[in-house]
Parts: structure tokens; C-alpha cells; sequence
């Protein structure tokens, strides 16, 4: 099924119809921005408030400790705390222990979980945390 053109002429016009598909391809990629057409907005990214991010950041720490027997890890600036959510690790975790002695780890986790929920709502009421640079 040869048309009788010259090898190099076949060559041409298959790089012409390489050129063209690449072409309409491309055109293709902005057919829905033309004049009519509202384009579409991205996505907002998704914030985390500041109460959530102490909650989320305790509580990791919160259950990491809680489940280490030596209780021990680094200062709070390794764990990624300032110093007032470390003090409310701090608080959560011996109220925990306390409750895991006595009820269980079922029990001590609920627990901690609830005390971190509260201190971290109450410390960023206002948007932002009260006192010191790290605080």
C-alpha cells in the first residue's frame, strides 16, 4: 500500500501528520478556555487551625510516651512543641499514667484524649497562644 511517492516525501508527510496530531492535542488541553467558558478555580488549600495542630502534635506525643515505660524522649523543642503545649503534655501525660494505674490503657487514653482537646481549645481561643515567644 504504497502511493508511489519517494521515501523521503513519505517521510515528510508523516512528520506533517506527527506535527499536526501534536498540534491538535495541545489545542485540545485549552478547549474549555475560550470566551463563555468560566474556568475552573483550583482547590482552596486546606489550613489547620492552631487548636488542631496542638491537639494533633499532643496527642501524638501523648500516646508515644504513654506507651514507652521509660517515658523519656527529648526536650519539647525535638518533638516539634512549643513550650506551652509541652506543659500540657506534661499535665495530660501524669493524669494519664495515674488513670492507666488504675483503670487501664483504655481508660487512660480517653482520658488524655478529652484533657488535650480542652487545653489545646482553651490555650488558642484567641487564634494564637498567650504569653512568650514559645508560649
Amino acid at each position: 500500500m504504497t502511493d508511489g511517492a519517494p521515501p523521503r516525501a513519505r517521510s515528510a508527510r508523516l512528520c506533517t501528520l506527527a506535527r499536526c496530531v501534536a498540534l491538535a492535542v495541545a489545542l485540545a488541553g485549552c478547549a474549555g478556555t475560550g470566551p463563555g467558558t468560566a474556568p475552573r478555580p483550583s482547590p482552596a488549600p486546606r489550613t489547620t487551625s492552631p487548636q488542631e495542630l496542638c491537639t494533633r502534635l499532643v496527642t501524638h506525643w501523648a500516646h508515644r510516651l504513654l506507651a514507652d515505660a521509660d517515658g523519656g524522649y527529648g526536650d519539647y523543642q525535638s518533638m516539634g512543641l512549643s513550650n506551652g503545649q509541652y506543659e500540657i503534655l506534661r499535665t495530660v501525660l501524669d493524669a494519664g499514667r495515674a488513670e492507666e494505674r488504675i483503670n487501664g490503657a483504655v481508660s487512660a487514653k480517653e482520658l488524655i484524649g478529652h484533657q488535650i482537646a480542652r487545653s489545646c481549645t482553651e490555650r488558642y481561643r484567641g487564634g494564637g497562644p498567650t504569653g512568650g515567644p514559645w508560649q
